[in-house]
């Protein structure tokens, strides 16, 4: 089911100041991107066959910008790649597992994704993420 960490998303107050941190590691963002129906700005950060993903919200009631407010920044979310995204989310809530989407939606780097909701996955919020 499960073909890799795809990555690790990473939510930040300034994505700007956050990646000259991560450049002094040695990472470098290829790109920003705007996702505007999640309220959000990233950027990937590719780290071997994975990557990281600054997240940091374009509006004060989006999704980043709420996690932050509760939780403060810090990783928020960790992505695995799957196939077949659709039929994976079939599966999953055929065995009881709670979805936060039903059916995949369109995330940044042109990917599907789908969210697991953290009370079925002891707390962590994960995506699932389809590539073509």
């Amino acid at each position: 089911m499960v073909k890799k960490v795809d990555h690790i998303g990473i939510a930040v107050k300034d994505l700007a100041t956050t990646l000259k941190i991560y450049e002094t590691l040695g990472l470098k963002a290829l790109e920003t991107e705007v996702v505007e129906d999640q309220k959000v700005k990233v950027a990937f950060l590719p780290v071997g066959d994975s990557e990281v993903e600054l997240l940091e919200s374009t509006a004060p009631d989006g999704p980043i910008a709420k996690y932050i407010e509760r939780n403060g920044e810090g990783i928020q979310h960790i992505a695995f790649r799957v196939e077949n995204l659709e039929q994976r989310l079939a599966e999953l809530k055929e065995k009881g597992v709670r979805l936060i989407d039903e059916k995949p939606r369109r995330g940044a780097g042109g990917a599907n994704i789908a969210f697991l909701h953290p009370k079925s996955t002891f707390g962590v919020l994960i995506e699932l993420c389809e590539r073509d």
